[in-house]
């Protein structure tokens, strides 16, 4: 068996290196470590999530947080799915507790994930495929909460994982992405009642491990990397304007990363963590799209990337994600409340 694990080690190796088992030290990300100021936010510890995972995706549905797919720290009982999960982890803010759901229906990582009419989609991803991990899929599943079953629905035109999922008026839009050869352009949008896609504009900037996410009728990608190389870390943000179907410049993310997670509260779109070559990031940043202007936050407590994030009444919950670059894993659940309203956002 342990022949087995190290075998692990060695076909998961990449251009995106998911070393599993294997850890670096982490240097610290950037700019602002200093304890958090009243107008700049505040963090608490939740209760941690019960499977350590890196590579994971969440979102809110109901009022509770999911947390999808992802690496597992390794272990035997994983070896043969090279450590990648279907877990399924479901988080209540009102009880502070975790339950186990329904898994996907394949093991999954990389994930886009978004939520239309109380069911929760998850787009694209990277699965296991003979002695890799790295076969980009187009796949689309369902989960219905109310009976705790996944379906397969039509799958994306484009097969990629790396992606981001933002909703926008009832419908998904897949944005970027890498398929192991090129990073990808394309936008795809889906609509869940209808069970089909169509075609936007293409992103200005192709690039993977970015966020996206929608606000006051736009979309935004931020960040990201080239070619899955991590070294090659991006500051741009673009937004889309679903009327127009156009994109257009804006400010750059004040500092460059990929491997983050954002999420959209009181009108404004938080960037969390990430990864580079010289560690992970815990990097807090917020955007004003009314004056298209940064401002630095709170930094998390803890580096990581390879995370996911969700909103519940007006809390940012930050959850899983690995605290140093490549293969790392974490069970931490870091809730972010918002600064006051009159906080400034000049830097």
């Amino acid at each position: 068996m342990r022949l087995s694990v190290w075998w692990v080690l060695l076909v998961a190796r990449s251009a995106t290196p998911i070393l599993l088992g294997i850890f670096l030290i982490a240097v610290p990300g950037s700019s602002d470590s200093a304890q958090p100021e009243s107008d700049r936010g505040t963090w608490h510890a939740a209760a941690p999530i019960p499977t350590k995972r890196t590579e994971a995706a969440a979102a809110a549905l109901d009022g509770r947080i999911y947390v999808v797919g992802g690496f597992e720290k390794p272990s035997l009982g994983n070896v043969l799915n090279l450590a990648i999960t279907p877990s399924v982890e479901v988080y209540d803010p009102a009880t502070d507790r975790w339950a186990s759901k329904a898994p996907m229906p394949v093991g999954l990582h990389h994930v886009g994930i978004g939520v239309v009419d109380r069911r929760l989609y998850v787009i694209g991803g990277y699965r296991k495929s003979g002695f890799t991990v790295w076969n980009p899929v187009a796949t689309v599943y369902a989960y219905d909460p109310a009976t705790d079953r996944w379906t397969e629905r039509a799958s994306m035109p484009t097969a990629r994982g790396a992606l981001s999922v933002t909703e926008y008026e009832g419908k998904l839009y897949a944005i970027g992405g890498y398929d192991r050869k090129a990073n990808n352009a394309q936008v795809e949008v889906y609509d869940p009642i209808l069970n089909t896609w169509t075609t936007g504009a293409s992103l200005p900037t192709p690039r993977d491990h970015l966020a996206a996410a929608t606000v006051a009728g736009k979309i935004y990608a931020l960040g990201g990397r080239v070619n899955g190389d991590y070294s090659q870390n991006l500051a741009v943000v673009e937004r889309y304007d679903p009327a127009t179907d156009r994109w257009t410049r804006v400010s750059d993310l004040p500092t460059a990363r990929s491997g983050i997670t954002a999420a959209v509260a009181g009108g404004r779109i938080y960037v969390f963590g990430g990864e580079g070559a010289a560690g992970t990031f815990q990097d807090n940043e917020a955007y004003d799209p009314a004056r298209d202007s940064w401002q630095r936050m709170a930094p998390m407590p803890t580096a990581r990337h390879g995370l996911g994030s969700a909103v519940v009444q007006g809390r940012i919950y930050v959850i899983s994600g690995g605290p140093t670059p490549g293969g790392s894993f974490s069970d931490l659940n870091e809730s972010f409340t918002l600064p006051s309203i009159g906080s400034s956002m000049s830097e």
